[in-house]
């Protein structure tokens, strides 16, 4: 594909296809934006106009589609720093900091993730939709940091929109969370599988619901944490999600019993439990201010490679600080059991 201001020569190859699945098929364009270009009498064959995106096509047929310059985005780029864990033409992986909202909104119109690759990413946007925009494939909740991926043109968006949506079903998207959870599971290892939706009565917050969406969490125990009473209690898990729905972390962990530390809203009613914790312990998640959820481990195939590739991103201070409180005898925790199977946290 050419430059998006230029004219794209697309030549058909099968008989009866669909023009817009045709040129979707030989360009970088998703199918609704050259639907769209379609629509607008931007695609000819010969010195006709072709304004029907259901067109069969013969084999042979050579069109031409004038794809106009991007339009600016919406929000505007904002000068926010960013930790980047890697960058092509193609995607941006970035280690998330707490605080950052994903995507402007009602109450966060500026300020976040967006505004802030909108400015890093600069010309190498090549537009998604039609519009120079970051293309958000999954996000994170504000306040929950580590690895996210960001499509930066038309065909990243779409084949790492089609991995998420398939949850690493048939391909080699990975998303693995660590959590610090209040309490100790009775088991090292399980599967919490409970649909949500909705909560009935608080919109900005989701429950297990039985006519809720699929949502599925794998978790193990990697290290107990005992208290001042030398009793369990809190742990460290690595959670990996087979769905990727709103707040499932902290509403599965919250089902089971073992609620995020620092979770004011799904968690609220183990405040109590935080006077069983050690004096290190406790300032330091007083200090949090924030759930204890970490984005560790995020792996996908290259949209244009095919390469699979995998980051790992370390706790951030914060939670470190937190996790070697539990883990200090003089706390009031115990030793630490063994380290992530994958190496140290």
């Amino acid at each position: 594909m050419t430059d998006q201001d230029s004219i794209l020569q697309i030549t058909a190859h099968l008989k009866g296809a669909r023009l817009d699945r045709t040129l979707a098929e030989a360009s970088d364009l998703s199918r609704s934006r050259l639907k769209a270009l379609i629509l607008a009498g931007a695609v000819t064959l010969g010195n006709r106009t072709i304004l029907d995106p259901g067109h069969r096509v013969n084999a042979g047929d050579v069109f031409a589609v004038a794809v106009p310059p991007d339009e600016p985005a919406v929000p505007l780029g904002e000068d926010i720093p960013l930790r980047v864990i890697h960058e092509d033409d193609d995607l941006i992986v970035i280690d998330k900091p707490k605080g950052l909202v994903v995507h402007p909104a009602a109450g966060n119109p500026s300020g976040t993730l967006v505004n802030a690759l909108i400015a890093h990413c600069g010309v190498s946007l090549s537009g998604i939709g039609g519009v120079k925009r970051p293309g958000i494939v999954h996000r994170l909740d504000k306040d929950t940091t580590g690895t996210m991926v960001v499509a930066k043109n038309d065909k990243a968006h779409r084949a790492l929109s089609a991995q998420f949506a398939d949850h690493g079903r048939t391909g080699a998207l990975e998303r693995e969370y660590l959590a610090f959870v209040w309490g100790v599971p009775d088991r090292p290892k399980g599967t919490i599988a409970a649909p949500l939706g909705r909560h009935p009565h608080a919109r900005d917050k989701q429950a297990i619901r039985p006519d809720g969406r699929a949502a599925v969490t794998h978790f193990e125990v990697l290290e107990k944490y005992a208290g001042a009473d030398g009793k369990g209690i809190a742990s460290l898990l690595a959670c990996r999600l087979e769905t990727g729905r709103t707040h499932q972390i902290r509403v599965h962990l919250a089902h089971l019993g073992h609620p995020l530390l620092g979770d004011a809203v799904y968690g609220p009613g183990f405040k109590t439990k935080a006077v069983l914790l050690g004096e290190a312990a406790r300032t330091a998640l007083e200090g949090l201010g924030r759930q204890a959820l970490h984005a560790h481990v995020l792996g996908f195939e290259h949209p244009r490679t095919g390469e699979e590739m995998r980051f790992r991103s370390v706790l951030p201070a914060d939670l470190a600080a937190l996790r070697a409180a539990l883990q200090a005898p003089a706390g009031g925790g115990a030793p630490a059991a063994k380290n992530h199977r994958r190496g140290k946290a």
